[in-house]
């Protein structure tokens, strides 16, 4: 008997998803040195993109099989953040820079959704 284990092939969208997550995450912390205060929600928001690219894609064998539920949290999590930002964001070029990366992040996290 022929045991057949999947394993998800890490490419192109997994790539991006790593980058623009951290890159969001660096963003957000760095507002912290552009405004010259400490910013409770930026930090939560950065630690926020942290953890759950560390939860979608780090080998920890716990997150394995939550890994679908995880990714969409992840997706509505950057689509909240998007929103919030519309609402009472501001319209600062770095906020607009940040705005186009979670949207392209989103796109790709339904992406990588959308083949499993």
């Amino acid at each position: 008997m022929q045991t057949q284990r999947t394993k998800r092939s890490f490419g192109a969208v997994q790539v991006g998803i790593v980058i623009l997550g951290l890159a969001t995450a660096l963003i957000h912390f760095s507002l912290m040195l552009i405004m010259g205060q400490f910013s409770l929600l930026f930090t939560l928001n950065g630690l926020g993109y942290l953890s759950l690219l560390a939860a979608l894609f780090l080998p920890i064998p716990i997150f394995r099989k939550y890994r679908p539920i995880i990714r969409m949290i992840f997706l509505f999590y950057t689509l909240l953040t998007i929103f919030l930002w519309v609402l009472v964001g501001s319209r600062e070029m770095i906020g607009y820079v940040d705005k186009v990366i979670e949207v392209v992040l989103a796109v790709l996290l339904w992406l990588d959704g959308s083949r499993d």
